[in-house]
């Protein structure tokens, strides 16, 4: 992942100067020399969620106050695990934007809007410095605008239990997401962008969080196309409110002034009243409390929501948003996400069972279903398991590890993909799919071509190799490409195979890796995650 360090040594070498004008308000931004860039940042998209608007939607606020606004750096990160003031704070719902020096108001350019991951607690646009993909897109003569944003995290951006479901405060975090990008298309013609070419891209929880808004939300009137790495709507499963009620009980009992309200049912006033300093400790404690590894999370929130019920449902209904996207995972997803201390053969079975519990089918159809999975699909030999294609080393761990970081990679990621791009496809969506498989050296091998690794190469900083130099060229023009022209194969920049379209008829994903960049059949894994898409509310898809 791209560091803020790299950021710093940019800005020391920058200046002031930069500007535009955002009603009366005059933005300054940062020349950055170096590579001939403007970046303005940490510019608010909403209303300060404090006090009264804590658990509340965003309220979008287009213009700025007073006469000028500093924006020669992010704003600060929404509250998370690890982190204090000033780096994180409540008021942080913010946009940066990046963009190729001189441009005229009127330059019409195409935008990039990045949307991070990191599991719905952690995160921030700080961590990702676009200069590389301007850079490209300008050298291959198809210039673009790159931005980003902050959205809550935690229990500010995904409550969960019966009182949010009850007061309308769930999936806040993907609220803010939306909120940012209307801010963005009101505004980005006045930074030189084109506000009908609005391309959303994120990975993991950003990922998922964009996929969401594709479902029952105004997206279209805001973005034309979007680009999804390792992410689709269920891949964290997806609950009702009360799922998680332990664990918002749990912060409420850390949060000292409302602490007595814990097991209420009727905490929002009292936190409303709460310093930040209460919700960072409360937030902080209840991370080390729960079970989970994804205690919050987006949540089905009925009928008008942005999940009104299982995606599965409305891809049969076809209720989904039609726009062209790019959408692909890493070859070994579920590494990441298993523990590396399990072991045990009912442990496996209680592990896959948890993760899927409550599910939408009976709890006997749903061990029946586990035992299926286990027996036909994933048995317990290490040579069948992720990482794939490394025998039965098990790397010094027990056996199962490999066997569920399989079931974790193809259950949330793999199986996903494939269900969303056949619903969207068969309705005529323009789709184009992807499988990573670059190896990186240095890298853990019980981790395999992990979930993330794909992000450098992005980015414009993949591994000092020769096979990872190439490769991330290739992505970065497919990329643009995509956002200049709802094609990644318009022939500018550097020689690359063409990306074929992904429909219903030719099943077929580009490999991306450096060595051996081409298409390929979408067979891989393929019995596996037939089996899973066969019965999606088995598995909360």
């Amino acid at each position: 992942m791209l560091k803020t360090t790299f950021f710093a040594v940019l800005c020391a070498a920058a200046a002031y100067g930069a500007s535009v004008k955002i009603g009366d308000t005059t933005v300054i931004g940062l020349d950055i020399p170096t590579f001939e860039q403007e970046f303005f940042g940490g510019i608010p998209y909403a209303v300060p969620p404090l006090g009264d608007l804590r658990f509340r939607p965003p309220v979008l606020k287009t213009t700025l106050d007073g006469s000028t606004f500093n924006a020669t750096a992010y704003g600060p990160s929404c509250l998370q695990v690890g982190f204090e003031p000033p780096l994180v704070s409540e008021d942080c719902l913010s946009v940066n934007v990046l963009r190729p020096a001189g441009l005229s108001a009127d330059a019409g350019l195409p935008v990039m809007l990045w949307v991070y991951g990191g599991g719905f607690d952690s995160g921030g646009s700080v961590l990702y410095n676009g200069s590389g993909i301007v850079l490209e897109s300008v050298l291959r003569g198809t210039p673009v605008i790159f931005a980003s944003l902050n959205y809550r995290l935690g229990p500010l951006g995904f409550l969960q239990g019966k009182e949010a479901g009850d007061n309308g405060a769930l999936n806040l975090g993907i609220r803010d997401e939306l909120a940012a990008i209307e801010w963005i298309h009101t505004n980005i013609g006045l930074f030189g962008g084109d506000k009908d070419k609005i391309t959303v891209f994120g990975e993991s929880a950003g990922a998922i969080i964009t996929s969401i808004l594709f479902l029952n939300s105004p997206i279209a009137d805001f973005a034309r196309a979007a680009i999804f790495e390792s992410g689709s709507q269920a891949a964290s499963p997806l609950f009702l409110a009360d799922r998680n009620e332990i664990d918002w009980q749990h912060f409420v009992a850390n949060v000292e002034s409302c602490s007595d309200l814990a097991k209420s049912g009727s905490t929002f006033a009292c936190l409303r009243k709460a310093s930040s300093a209460e919700l960072l400790i409360g937030l902080n404690a209840a991370f080390n409390e729960t079970e989970k590894e994804f205690p919050w999370q987006p949540l089905i929130d009925g009928p008008g929501g942005l999940i009104p019920e299982l995606p599965s449902a409305l891809f049969k209904k076809g209720q989904f948003t039609k726009l062209p996207f790019i959408s692909g995972t890493n070859l070994d997803e579920g590494t990441l996400f298993t523990n590396t201390a399990v072991n045990g053969e009912a442990n496996v079975f209680d592990i896959v069972f948890t993760n899927f519990t409550p599910s939408f089918v009976s709890e006997p159809a749903l061990k029946t279903g586990v035992n299926k999975l286990l027996e036909m699909y994933y048995p317990d030999i290490p040579a069948l398991g992720s990482p794939f294609g490394t025998g039965n080393d098990t790397f010094g761990l027990a056996p199962e590890f490999k066997q569920l970081a399989a079931i974790f990679g193809d259950t949330s990621f793999v199986a996903l993909r494939r269900e969303w791009m056949g619903a969207a496809a068969g309705a005529g969506v323009p789709t184009f799919g992807y499988l990573f498989t670059e190896p990186v050296p240095g890298n853990p091998p019980y981790l395999g071509v992990f979930h993330s690794t794909e992000i450098d190469f992005v980015y414009g900083a993949p591994p000092n190799t020769t096979s990872g130099f190439a490769l991330s060229q290739a992505m970065m023009n497919y990329w643009i490409s995509f956002a200049d022209s709802l094609t990644p194969n318009d022939g500018l920049g550097v020689p690359r195979p063409a990306w074929t379209q992904w429909t219903p008829k030719d099943q077929a994903v580009i490999q991306l890796n450096g060595d051996n960049l081409t298409m390929i059949p979408d067979t891989f894994r393929i019995k596996q995650t037939d089996f899973i898409n066969s019965n999606p509310t088995l598995w909360n898809h």
